[in-house]
């Protein structure tokens, strides 16, 4: 089983940035697909940026040109940097990582969430 420690949330205010960091630790063999989901009051949960294993990247229309994801395979971290942050930017956010095990097994794992909130 793989645990998720996140970090790097916080009150910004419009304009600034933060880092988000997640480290996975556990029974990981290799990284299929990272990623990072946010939350805001009332919303549905909705993916912000993507990495895969080769390290193509994806990102949420909202976010482009102003959030960058990356990975330290080394240390099995993921990274979110936000820049530019707007006050529509203020949600939980959450890492997501799909993983297999060396013995095969491909499991999914949620982060325990982050505050992210940006004021006008």
């Amino acid at each position: 089983q793989v645990r998720l420690v996140e970090s790097g949330g916080g009150l910004v205010q419009a304009g600034g940035s933060l880092r988000l960091s997640c480290a996975a630790s556990g029974s990981i063999f290799s990284f299929n697909a990272m990623g990072w989901y946010r939350q805001a009051p009332g919303k549905q949960r909705e993916l912000v940026a993507g990495i895969t294993s080769g390290g193509s990247t994806s990102y949420a229309d909202s976010v482009k040109g102003r959030f960058t994801i990356s990975r330290d395979n080394a240390k099995n971290t993921v990274y979110l940097q936000m820049n530019s942050l707007r006050p529509e930017d203020t949600a939980v956010y959450y890492c997501n990582v799909d993983y297999s095990t060396a013995y095969g097994y491909r499991y999914n794992g949620w982060g325990q969430g982050t505050q992210v909130t940006v004021s006008s």
